[in-house]
């Protein structure tokens, strides 16, 4: 009896529009007809109404968290009108805090205002992408009935959160890119979330190098010392790796690998955010250029801070049994025999590969998703074609709510995206390789080689001895890690966030 007379309260508070789209939404959700919604009901709901299926788990776990005033894990008809009545009120004064000039609309400049008092920077082109995904009358601003569609089954009315939503949907950031360092708002900075990242992202980095670490030391002795090694192809290469020096062996160099991920992610952090206020002119904001340059300049500026380290790591992984008892004994000989300079063996193609992997791997990634994103139209266009049905034509009306938000830049989910970043990485690293080769002979030379102790020399001398195809040793184990280290990366860069209690963007 409560729960009727809370229903007649709350539909009486409404509009006839309101009441019959929010009847109409509750029925499409309550897949089994009891007059309750359960969380599979909701999710898989979601997902019917254009809510993507990586975030559809979350947003139900979030509007029946609630929602569901008595505890039952089910929604009734008059908790899901509370709610949704609620969450309506919120979203409006969200509106009108947008709202600067009181006009009813919300556009460009209003946005780029909003984002930057988060500490978010984005330029008109971006804000533009934002625009688009919420209006549909073509007007490049976005009215209350445009701004309550497009966030209707949010499950956030928080503008913080708002922001979080359009960097996925939209893929206003380039955040994925690797060679990009991550960008933070100034609330992560002041809670601390920011070194929860990034340590969530070297734990990530340390698990994904050592599952991968003996394809990554076959690579090196591969492009040290070229056909010795590739007798019987990989598999008689790991078993040369294991006579030398048993199983264990086959993880040669990885410690240093794992050590410098703490300093070399720090100093990256530290730089990137110096050069986005040295690139970024007073009263504008940072374009998708200030931020590749920024973060192609951090990422210089940590390896030239960590490169000894790198030197240490291709010794080490070198090294045969015996050799050094430790980092710390290798290092020292490595002083005594060599100097000082021996600790920058290399830098110069090291530096050198730095932008052509960034910008090919920004180029490819950017692309791959505009490839995506218009495939994406396309499939959606013919599925609603094909759409003929009456009772399908009226749930269509709420269905096209969450898919008109992203016409113009559907939501490409995390499988697309990691898809897109192994795929432009790949071809990164491709472009590079030859660079990354040549410091790796130049970095295992424990004496000077006269002509090939220069990059110019050492270039000549592999073509001269192994043709072009010999700047492309250990190519094979390369690739071959990158896809489970890409995984292996995102499994446990989720769980570490998630026990770190870093919420999702």
């Amino acid at each position: 009896m409560a729960s009727a007379q809370g229903t007649a309260r709350e539909l009486h508070e409404l509009s006839a529009e309101e009441e019959e789209q929010f009847t109409k939404l509750f029925k499409r959700l309550d897949a089994s007809g009891d007059g309750r919604v359960d969380f599979e009901e909701l999710r898989e709901g979601l997902k019917k109404l254009g809510v993507h299926s990586d975030q559809a788990e979350k947003h139900a776990q979030e509007i029946l968290k609630k929602s569901d005033k008595d505890d039952d894990q089910e929604i009734e008809f008059a908790e899901f009108v509370k709610y949704m009545s609620e969450h309506q009120r919120k979203l409006k004064l969200t509106f009108d805090k947008l709202d600067k000039n009181k006009d009813g609309r919300i556009d460009v400049d209003e946005i780029i205002d909003a984002l930057r008092g988060l500490g978010v920077h984005i330029d008109h082109s971006e804000a533009n992408k934002i625009m688009k995904s919420m209006d549909k009358d073509g007007t490049l601003t976005v009215d209350w009935d445009e701004w309550r569609e497009y966030l209707l089954l949010h499950p956030s009315a928080d503008l913080k959160d708002i922001v979080k939503y359009w960097r996925h949907t939209v893929s206003i950031d380039i955040g994925e890119n690797l060679c990009v360092p991550d960008e933070f708002t100034e609330e992560e900075k002041v809670t601390g979330m920011w070194w929860r990242q990034l340590v969530a992202g070297g734990t990530a980095g340390a698990v994904s190098r050592t599952c991968t670490a003996p394809l990554d030391r076959l690579k090196v002795l591969l492009q040290v010392h070229g056909t010795k090694v590739a007798r019987g192809g990989i598999a008689g290469s790991f078993q040369q790796m294991i006579k030398e020096g048993g199983v264990i062996g086959l993880w040669r160099g990885n410690g240093m690998n794992v050590l410098k991920i703490a300093p070399e992610s720090a100093i990256k952090f530290m730089a990137y955010e110096r050069l986005k206020k040295l690139f970024t002119r007073e009263g504008h904001s940072l374009g998708v250029v200030e931020r590749f340059c920024s973060g192609s300049l951090a990422g210089m500026i940590s390896q030239t801070s960590i490169y000894p380290m790198e030197v240490l790591k291709t010794r080490l992984a070198i090294r045969k049994t015996g050799e050094y008892s430790g980092m710390w004994d290798c290092a020292v000989k490595i002083y005594q025999r060599e100097g000082l300079r021996a600790f920058y063996k290399g830098y110069i193609p090291n530096i050198l590969g730095v932008l052509p992997y960034a910008g090919i791997d920004l180029c490819i990634y950017e692309t791959l998703k505009v490839m995506w994103v218009q495939h994406s139209e396309r499939w959606q266009r013919r599925n609603e074609q094909q759409e003929t049905d009456d009772d399908e034509k009226e749930d269509r009306t709420l269905k096209n709510m969450y898919l008109n938000k992203n016409k113009n830049q559907p939501n490409p989910g995390v499988m697309v995206l990691l898809a897109c970043g192994t795929i432009s990485s790949t071809c990164g690293q491709l472009a590079s390789y030859p660079l990354a080769l040549i410091r790796t002979r130049l970095q295992a030379q424990t004496t000077p080689i006269p002509g090939r102790d220069t990059m110019a020399g050492m270039v000549q001398g592999i073509i001269k001895d192994e043709g072009l195809r010999g700047l492309y040793r250990g190519i094979a184990p390369n690739f071959m890690k990158v896809a489970p280290a890409v995984s292996i990366s995102y499994v446990v860069y989720e769980k570490a966030r998630s026990a770190l209690g870093v919420s999702s963007k």
